[in-house]
């Protein structure tokens, strides 16, 4: 349907003062924001999520929905993004989607939705043994989009080519200083030998957790597995069972590095990802 004010060029004449000119049509905005919505790759599961329907019945879940709508209120201005820690079911994906389609709605900006394992899947789907290469066309989105959602980190199961992935993914956003925010279900503390649990910096190895603290300001939500409560609890339900006691996490499992980016070549022009060392997924 073509736009009355614009005639469908997304720019509308305005007269300010006698002087004549063009400015950004409504329309455009709206086309703008209804496109990066579709290329976001947001799961139908958590379409309807917002931040005004998340439910923040813990003092943590406050305060991590306050940061939330502090991050969105700024973008792309922003110092830090963010990382959503917490056991399964507390909120952690909803916030983060939440974040995401505000953020689009606000700028228009190009935001991508990525789980860990669904795009760890795909990088190897396209991977080539022979010359030990990915198509670039995979990796690209999560590297450059204006906001990330990297989704459930750690969830992988550790080896050498998903340390090195995830770490070539988490430097590149670091260096370029794209705003990213994670989500994981892995603690936040110092690795223990003895403990059931791993920590996350066991789970994604050192140096991505030292690009971590630089980049992220560290979320922890602490609440009820709502999964557990039932469909759609209500809050006062979550309330109810907020002292339930302590939350499953993942147990230890087992270890960890080699990837690089490889230049246009002269043959084909095209960029991709080499690793030199290991076969993709092993």
């Amino acid at each position: 349907m073509t736009c009355s004010l614009c005639d469908h060029t997304g720019w509308r004449p305005l007269e300010d003062n006698g002087v004549r000119r063009v400015v950004r049509c409504d329309c455009w905005r709206q086309n703008a924001v209804a496109q990066a919505m579709r290329d976001a790759g947001i799961p139908p599961r958590y379409e309807t999520s917002t931040l005004d329907n998340f439910q923040d019945y813990s003092d943590s879940l406050v305060t991590a929905v306050t940061k939330a709508r502090a991050f969105t209120a700024t973008f792309p201005v922003f110092d830090k993004g963010l990382l959503l820690l917490g056991a399964p079911g507390v909120g952690k994906t909803h916030l983060a989607v939440a974040i995401l389609k505000a953020v689009i709605q606000n700028t228009a900006a190009q935001a991508q939705f990525s789980d860990t394992r669904e795009l760890l899947r795909r990088i190897r789907d396209t991977y080539n043994p022979v010359v030990k290469t990915t198509e670039i066309q995979v990796i690209r989105p999560v590297m450059e989009a204006e906001l990330l959602v990297l989704d459930d980190l750690g969830a992988e199961r550790t080896t050498d080519w998903v340390d090195e992935t995830l770490n070539l993914i988490i430097n590149t956003r670091y260096n370029y200083r794209r705003a990213t925010i994670f989500t994981s279900n892995y603690p936040d503390r110092e690795p223990d030998e003895k403990a059931m649990v791993e920590t996350l910096q066991e789970r994604i190895g050192s140096r991505g957790y030292s690009r971590l603290n630089e980049m992220c300001d560290f979320i922890k939500m602490e609440g009820m597995d709502f999964r557990e409560v039932g469909p759609n609890p209500t809050t006062e339900q979550l309330h109810a069972y907020l002292k339930s006691g302590p939350k499953k996490l993942p147990l230890r499992a087992g270890r960890q590095a080699r990837a690089q980016m490889r230049e246009p070549s002269v043959r084909d022009g095209k960029a991709d990802l080499k690793w030199p060392g290991g076969r993709a997924g092993s």
